[in-house]
């Protein structure tokens, strides 16, 4: 039972409530888009496969990792001392907080802004604080405006650079050597011991309850090297097998669940439990929806132009022969008129979710059941079944046809270490930016039950189970926004630059963190993906515009959720009533 000071507020935790529903939405629809962005871009997973392990990290992160305190006046972003004695008016704007940070991250998913949601539920507070007239803390304190707008430099700089430098390493080490593959097969246990172990303290150090790094360090390098040292030998015993199999004896029947038969793969005929099916034995991560690859395009110009015999002068001026045979010129006049809108639209492979679910049905009238179970798969898969990997565009073309491009085998290898590290990334999302969402809510929720004024409250855990339930779901039916923005609309995506890419933005969150330097992850990311981006050492492979773009997000992010929060608040409180 409420106490009398604020039982008559209820109607306020009821809005409260539906507003942390989007607002815990939204944070996944942004946030853990961005951890799987690049694993879907370099077609690593699939939007269906993320949709799953987004809920499976972001729920085991949220609720086994997840801080049981949580500290509802972020940051001393404001006075709290404006609202003793009135509790119900400290309801009242932590609940507009909640509504301006949902309205914002819906906003901005919607229109393609990857944005940080600890930066959306400050500048909320901040809105919150102006309309109720608190004192704003501006000084460089930690998640004070300084530093937040600070970090729109910082994060993707830092970020860039330790991507790059890891990209560099796997391109000079591996990918560019004469004989790429066989490179790959000697690394790729070390990169897999080095993945894990990276996260691995990336995962102990971030998460709340974890071990001191300060009196504890003997233990957690213990633990990273255990994990570095095991994960390799695992790697020798039961990936190179598996690579072996799949890979050189290009057996389209090997899955990822035969990687535990180890040397049982060596055998010429394996003992296989379900077998794959197809002829593919592995995926070509250039190719998009059209069956068309872009990437590599400028290199092969390059020597196509250095032949003295052969240039695309001499082939212009070529016909066709008496028997019909084609010539390269009348190949360059069909390869033109098939890259029409409508030709293009013919040869894609992938169909869109309105034509896949709803297309079949449409004649149909309303009284029959397969009509309302197409709609009803359209509205449940719609967000999962979307391609948002492909973009039909001119500008992004020539984006992607001057990155270089890598043997898909040793692309192939690399999907792991990335799948890896997009999972970590997501489970440490969870475990720390669950809060966001929570923090207004658990305010309004526990000023109601004990009818004083709470700056910081226990979480229920069964806040933190809706909480992670909500971040995954958020990305199932609307991270594919997310996913276009992040992925090959900023560059040409690969598993070797999806991975540099990852591991660049956890280091960078890991260094940051003890360092005290505030960043955001998404912004991580951002700038991970243009420091790799730029190792094809041409500036033309960096579509800039999408650059700008999202850094027009990051700088609307506060001032807009503050003016969404604080206009809704000052309207609540000067409101004439009788």
């Amino acid at each position: 039972m409420a106490p009398a000071a604020t039982a008559k507020y209820d109607w306020i935790l009821a809005l409260t409530t539906i507003a942390f529903v989007f607002s815990a939405f939204g944070n996944g629809a942004n946030d853990v888009a961005n951890a799987y962005a690049t694993s879907v871009a370099a077609r690593t997973l699939t939007m269906v496969q993320v949709g799953f392990l987004a809920t499976c990290t972001e729920f085991l992160g949220a609720v086994a990792l997840g801080s049981r305190v949580t500290d509802t006046i972020k940051n001393g972003i404001f006075n709290i001392e404006r609202f003793d004695g009135n509790p119900g008016a400290l309801m009242l704007a932590m609940g507009c907080a909640e509504v301006g940070n949902a309205v914002w991250l819906l906003t901005a998913t919607r229109l393609g802004f990857p944005v940080s949601t600890t930066q959306t539920v400050v500048g909320s507070l901040i809105g919150v604080g102006f309309a109720s007239q608190a004192a704003i803390t501006w000084r460089w304190t930690s998640g004070s405006i300084s530093q937040i707008a600070s970090s729109w430099a910082i994060a993707p700089l830092l970020a860039g650079c330790f991507s790059a430098i890891l990209f560099a390493t796997l391109k000079y080490s591996v990918l560019e050597r004469k004989d790429s593959f066989k490179w790959a097969m000697r690394m790729i246990p070390w990169y897999l011991g080095m993945t894990l172990g990276i996260l691995t303290l990336f995962i102990v150090i971030e998460v709340p309850n974890g071990p001191d790094i300060d009196t504890e360090q003997g233990t957690i390098a213990g633990v990273i090297l255990a994990v570095f040292f095991g994960v390799t030998i695992i790697g020798y015993v039961f990936f190179i097998p598996f690579f072996k199999a799949k890979l050189v004896r290009e057996d389209p029947r090997i899955r990822p669940w035969h990687i535990p038969l180890g040397p049982l793969l060596l055998r010429e005929n394996p003992p296989l439990y379900f077998p794959g099916k197809g002829d593919e034995f592995v995926t070509n991560y250039y190719e998009d929806a059209y069956g068309e690859v872009h990437a590599g395009k400028k290199d092969e110009e390059k020597r196509f132009n250095g032949s003295p015999n052969d240039t695309p002068e001499t082939s212009l001026r070529d016909v066709k022969e008496a028997d019909g045979t084609l010539r390269p010129n009348d190949e360059h006049v069909i390869a033109a008129s098939e890259n029409t809108p409508a030709m293009r639209e013919r040869k894609r492979k992938y169909l869109p979710p309105r034509e896949r679910f709803i297309g079949p049905v449409e004649h149909l009238s309303w009284g029959n059941p397969r009509k309302w179970f197409g709609y009803f798969k359209y509205f449940l898969l719609h967000g999962v079944t979307i391609d948002a990997v492909t973009h039909d565009s001119d500008l992004l073309r020539a984006v992607h046809a001057k990155a270089h491009k890598y043997d898909v085998r040793v692309e192939h290898m690399w999907t792991y270490c990335q799948v890896v590290s997009a999972m970590m990334m997501s489970i440490a999302h969870g475990s720390n930016d669950v809060a966001n969402a929570v923090g207004p809510w658990a305010a309004v929720y526990q000023t109601f039950r004990a009818g004083v004024v709470s700056t910081e409250s226990p979480t229920p855990v069964w806040f933190l189970v809706v909480a992670g339930l909500l971040l995954g779901l958020g990305f199932w039916f609307f991270g594919y926004h997310i996913v276009r923005a992040l992925g090959n609309k900023i560059t040409q995506m690969s598993p070797t630059r999806g991975f540099a890419i990852e591991l660049g933005a956890a280091i960078t969150v890991l260094l940051a963190s003890r360092l005290g330097l505030p960043v955001s992850t998404t912004q991580c990311l951002t700038g991970a993906a243009l420091g790799v981006a730029l190792m094809n050492y041409d500036l033309g492979a960096v579509n800039w515009r999408q650059m700008a773009y999202i850094f027009c997000g990051w700088v609307l992010t506060l001032p807009c959720a503050g003016l969404i929060s604080g206009i809704i608040l000052l309207l609540a409180l000067n409101t004439p009533h009788f």
